[in-house]
Order: structure tokens, then C-alpha cells, then sequence
């Protein structure tokens, strides 16, 4: 894991570091993926279903194509808000375990994957 987290994205979605190798951010668009990876990030998870903003949330097809275009490891794991399950956790918790760090995971404003993050590493500590 790395020793610091990226700095902060100079767009219009800037993250925040969770930990060391986790940060949250709100909704990417696949422009933002070069940037994303320049700042040192080498995976993206993605944890809005397509759909939920309407039709100008980019699908998480395109936001896997420009993930990968720009070398960055990509993951969709879409959770409803106030509604994601344990077995959602611990899939949070596997894609963290394969992932390479740091990983940027993204919703709608980033809560929803903070929160996530934080029911993985419960999960974990339970085990």
C-alpha cells in the first residue's frame, strides 16, 4: 500500500482520502479517468447503478472502457443508498483484496462508498 494518499483531482470531482489506499469521489465522468490515473490511482469501483442519475450518468460500460483506456483497473458494484446488504460488504471487501491500490471508488456523492468501505473492513474484523 502506498505511503500517502493522491492528491486531490483539480476538476470539478475532487475525492477524499478514506485511507492510505482508499478514497471516495462523486460521480466520475470517463473524461476523468486519464486524470484519475495521473494522480496515481490504479482502480476504480464504481457503486451506482446505471440508470440512477437519468441519462446523463455515463453506464458503467463506458466508464470501464475509459477506466481501462487509461490503464486503471475497473470494478461495478452497484448499491442502493440505505439499502446495501452484507453480501455487498463482503464483495467490497474481495474486490479490495484483488484490487491493486490506491483504489478511487465512486456514487453519486461519494457517501454511499465511504459508507460501503466502512461496512467491508466491519465485515472483516468479524471474521
Amino acid at each position: 500500500m502506498p505511503a500517502h494518499a493522491p492528491a486531490n483531482l483539480v476538476t470539478s470531482n475532487p475525492w477524499i482520502a478514506v485511507t492510505p489506499y482508499f478514497s471516495v469521489s462523486p460521480q466520475l465522468r470517463p473524461e476523468d479517468m486519464g486524470t484519475v490515473a495521473a494522480h496515481g490511482f490504479k482502480a476504480v469501483v464504481n457503486n451506482r447503478p446505471d440508470g440512477e442519475g437519468g441519462n446523463t450518468q455515463p453506464t458503467s460500460q463506458q466508464m470501464e472502457n475509459a477506466a481501462r483506456a487509461a490503464g486503471l483497473a475497473y470494478a461495478h458494484l452497484p448499491v442502493v443508498g440505505g439499502a446495501i446488504t452484507s453480501a455487498q460488504a463482503a464483495e467490497m471487501r474481495e474486490l479490495l483484496n484483488k484490487l491493486p491500490s490506491p483504489v478511487l471508488a465512486f456514487c453519486r456523492s461519494g457517501a454511499r462508498s465511504a459508507q460501503l468501505f466502512g461496512l467491508a473492513r466491519e465485515n472483516a474484523q468479524e471474521e
